[in-house]
């Protein structure tokens, strides 16, 4: 019973909105979700969900293969771990509840990460930290150089999941969130493209792989 990301479509939006609603107090209505992804070219979405290997299945028609960087070697090497744990993009794969959502817009050559949820009781089994290691991925094959986000002030969990992904504080956005007016930290990550990043990257990524890999899968009824 693994986890699959997979990019987010109009008929996830409603699963979209029923998650969304249980991590945040001003969720976006599901008109926008749709707006985004029918119309803005330099949005990426996804979600995550849960998928019974076992389950029949139609076969998915193959996407083309992504242009070469420098992320190929690391994508193809974890692609290998990632399909016997029914992990990684599978078009087609949509059988299961989806627990978690995430989306970014390319502007110019920065990314800006708008939104990562999970659902409440899927908290914690590092699924909103795969979401972000595929939009990093996603933002590198787009040409993104670097990362930018805001978070709460008061949400301490958050804060260090994205400063292991070398993302700091460079600034504040005072009354940022409308619902409490608490204010915001606008956090920028390194440079995507240096090796260092890559390198760090890539053993990040591998962690995560194997967290997951150790965790006991959840029930069905836990998923749906």
């Amino acid at each position: 019973m693994p986890y699959v990301v997979e990019p987010m479509h109009v008929d996830d939006v409603d699963e979209v909105s029923r998650v969304e609603r249980e991590c945040f107090t001003t969720p976006w209505p599901a008109n926008a979700y749709r707006r985004e992804l029918r119309e803005n070219r330099l949005s990426r979405y996804v979600i995550v969900r849960w998928v019974d290997i076992n389950a029949p299945r139609h076969p998915a028609v193959p996407e083309p293969p992504p242009p070469e960087d420098a992320f190929a070697g690391v994508r193809r090497a974890v692609a290998q771990v990632l399909r016997p744990l029914g992990l990684g993009d599978r078009p087609g794969v949509r059988d299961g509840g989806l627990l978690g959502f995430a989306g970014m817009w390319l502007m110019f050559d920065e990314a800006h990460i708008t939104t990562i949820g999970v659902q409440r009781s899927m908290r914690g089994r590092g699924l909103g930290e795969l979401m972000l290691v595929h939009l990093i991925g996603q933002a590198r094959e787009m040409g993104a150089k670097r990362l930018t986000l805001e978070v709460r002030i008061s949400n301490n969990v958050a804060q260090e999941l994205y400063r292991k992904y070398t993302f700091r504080e460079e600034g504040v956005r005072k009354r940022y969130y409308s619902d409490d007016g608490e204010d915001a930290l606008i956090m920028w990550s390194d440079r995507i493209d240096e090796p260092a990043f890559q390198s760090r990257f890539a053993e990040l990524r591998q962690k995560v792989i194997d967290r997951i890999r150790a965790a006991a899968p959840p029930s069905a009824e836990a998923a749906g």
